[in-house]
């Protein structure tokens, strides 16, 4: 009998929300609390308009909320682990009252996380795969929280991407698993934009489904990010269409999670691909 993406992936608990892989493709919504975020939606120190803009995600349909408070575009320096917990504790912990949906915090830094825990957060996102702080998985383990795994190529690039990325994610995942985090527990993330080139990253939209060779469910975010841009000629504000078209591919590769800052225009997007890719229909939530 042949094995359904379900019986293979499982489910994972996030906070008190069942994610039950391969039934649907789940929206998380970006939320940037940052000043000079590269797809131009940074909300700075500004909490009001974080919840409020969280609040609306949750209603347009988002099944998670992923909070940053460092931003990510190349070049970016980093900042100060206080500047950071400044920016992103409020926010989570208005969040995890305001929203009935979990809220991830997207670091790579131990304490930012442990703090965004105790605000109430329920996930984990990290960029670098645990190879900045490995404590982070101990983090995880310990509050019983998924953790998102990226495959970044920042600090050194590659040439064959796909091999690069599968082998990156399982020293990751070898990483994880070492320091407690169950198997159900983790996600993995191709890192779509972080050093990879415009060819690299549109390798690895076109042979997502590769990655399936892992056995955990794929986050992957395109959303916004320059390959739009470089192909499409458009600046960040203008690349909705694009954002959509990668994403119904994501979808048609076996993406999980979509991680995007449009998120009524997404979920659309989702739906219909689920409908073709998954033949099922739903309702907006």
């Amino acid at each position: 009998m042949e094995e359904t993406v379900s019986s293979v992936l499982g489910t994972t608990r996030c906070g008190d929300v069942e994610f039950r892989w391969g039934e649907r493709t789940y929206v998380m919504g970006i939320i940037n609390v940052t000043p000079d975020s590269f797809s131009g939606d940074g909300l700075g120190n500004d909490v009001e308009a974080a919840v409020a803009q969280g609040v609306r995600f949750a209603a347009e349909g988002a099944d998670i909320l992923d909070v940053g408070g460092e931003s990510t575009r190349p070049g970016a320096g980093g900042i100060p682990e206080d500047e950071e917990m400044g920016r992103v504790i409020p926010v989570v912990e208005r969040l995890a009252r305001e929203v009935n949906i979990p809220v991830s915090v997207d670091t790579y830094k131990v304490e930012v996380a442990r703090q965004a825990l105790q605000a109430g957060a329920r996930m984990i996102n990290d960029i670098w795969g645990l190879n900045r702080d490995e404590r982070l998985a101990d983090l995880a383990a310990e509050w019983g929280v998924p953790i998102i795994l990226m495959s970044n190529q920042r600090d050194a690039g590659c040439e064959d991407i796909i091999p690069e990325v599968i082998s990156s994610l399982r020293q990751s995942m070898a990483s994880a698993r070492a320091h407690g985090v169950p198997w159900e527990n983790i996600i993995v993330d191709p890192g779509v934009g972080f050093g990879k080139t415009l060819e690299q990253n549109l390798e690895i939209v076109a042979r997502l489904d590769e990655l399936k060779c892992l056995g955990r469910p794929i986050l992957i975010g395109t959303s916004r990010k320059s390959m739009i841009g470089l192909v499409l000629d458009l600046p960040p504000e203008q690349r909705l269409e694009g954002t959509a078209a990668s994403v119904a591919i994501s979808i048609a590769k076996g993406a999980d999670i979509v991680r995007v800052h449009d998120v009524a225009q997404m979920k659309r997007v989702c739906q219909m691909s689920d409908a073709i890719v998954r033949g099922v229909r739903q309702s907006k939530k």
